[in-house]
């Protein structure tokens, strides 16, 4: 694996390294040493997976409070996604600025997802499915998120957001 830093401190973009033969591929998609060499989470409670039927979904922009802030690992596995994190850290210069990145079964590209940080995703194809790690339990008395359309943060999302949730369409706007 290969870790690239992005402009959001503690983000990554996690690369596999693909070996292929006349039979497909082989890659590792975590090993422990790595990661520890990396100085990032390790330690992974609960693997989710989530499925979209259309392109244009978004899910998010979801994070835990602490004491139940969360680390992720996301990949999508089927089709591809735009995912993106907003930096919640108040003592943080990149606070509330957002990176996202386009994670698809082809390029294979991973997004490590540090605490502090609010995460969502737009599916870009029908069938889109996502599997992912997360480091604490789901707490949802912690839990809390940010409108993915937010002015303040004006995320740029790659398609028209063709459907939502209620509980993701009803996050309060942040205070201008």
């Amino acid at each position: 694996m290969k870790f690239e830093r992005v402009a959001l401190s503690g983000v990554y973009l996690v690369h596999l390294e693909p070996r292929a033969d006349e039979r497909g591929m082989f890659a590792r998609a975590f090993c422990a040493r790595e990661f520890v060499a990396e100085g990032l989470e390790t330690t992974f409670v609960q693997a989710n997976v989530s499925t979209n039927s259309r392109s244009g979904t978004v899910r998010g922009m979801h994070f835990q409070r602490n004491p139940g802030a969360e680390v992720k690992l996301v990949r999508s596995v089927k089709g591809a996604i735009y995912d993106v994190v907003v930096d919640m850290r108040e003592d943080s210069a990149t606070y509330l600025h957002w990176f996202g990145a386009e994670l698809s079964e082809h390029n294979g590209l991973a997004m490590y997802v540090p605490k502090g940080f609010a995460h969502g995703y737009q599916a870009l194809t029908d069938g889109a499915t996502v599997f992912y790690f997360v480091n604490a339990f789901y707490a949802p008395q912690l839990e809390d998120g940010v409108r993915f359309d937010d002015p303040k943060l004006a995320i740029r999302w790659p398609r028209a957001v063709s459907e939502v949730s209620a509980k993701d369409a009803t996050w309060p706007l942040l205070a201008r």
